[in-house]
């Protein structure tokens, strides 16, 4: 599936939902992708911004290519925070020992990137933050100076399960209404295999990336 493809089926679900064109953003995973590659599959068809899972590939790629908005979308480590500098949006903060590492790299860095609280989304062996414990670690995030823009939630492998999509939507709508209990706008949520049903719930960026390379 090309790019072109996969934004008619962001745009085709946004209709759908009833919501405006363009409301939902199409985030570019090039992970383990070269910017040759990067290039010939998602640049030739316009700007969109670019999520790394890697810390080091992040730094690199964005050293030689800084006109691009970049993202990081991957676990976030202590000893991995100072390649994080070109990353306008950090999607997966998890701890709040997280924010306050970023926070003070970011003052050497002139700036600091904003940032999603992860969600856990039910799975024992995934990351993110248990539910009931959102309001008190935005509270602390945002104690370090960061601006928390939203929520990221990663759906849960429900490949087979006679009631994935059901699950999926509930999730996603979840995470939604939390999202906006919190006063929070942003919401990342819907990767190759269920962004429509993720653009149906809400979300504002989608994370594609093995689609767009195939």
């Amino acid at each position: 599936m090309s790019l072109p493809e996969v934004l008619s089926g962001i745009r085709a679900a946004e209709a759908q939902a009833g919501r405006a064109p363009g409301s939902a953003r199409l985030v570019a995973v090039t992970k383990g992708q070269t910017l040759e590659a990067i290039d010939r599959c998602v640049l030739s068809h316009g700007t969109f911004p670019l999520g790394e899972g890697r810390a080091q590939e992040l730094r690199d790629k964005a050293a030689a290519r800084p006109d691009l908005e970049w993202h990081y979308l991957g676990a976030l480590q202590r000893n991995k925070v100072k390649y994080l500098r070109p990353a306008a949006l950090v999607h997966s903060l998890e701890a709040v020992w997280q924010a306050q590492a970023i926070a003070q790299a970011a003052q050497g860095w002139g700036r600091a990137p904003a940032v999603l609280l992860q969600v856990h989304n039910g799975e024992a062996q995934k990351h993110g933050i248990e539910v009931e414990l959102l309001p008190g670690v935005l509270r602390e995030v945002q104690a370090t100076g960061l601006s928390v823009r939203g929520l990221m939630v990663m759906a849960p492998d429900l490949d087979g399960h006679p009631a994935r999509d059901e699950r999926l939507l509930a999730l996603f709508q979840d995470t939604a209404r939390r999202a906006h209990d919190l006063g929070l706008s942003e919401l990342s949520m819907g990767m190759s295999g269920d962004y429509p049903l993720a653009v149906h719930a809400g979300a504002t960026l989608v994370r594609v990336g093995r689609s767009l390379f195939s």
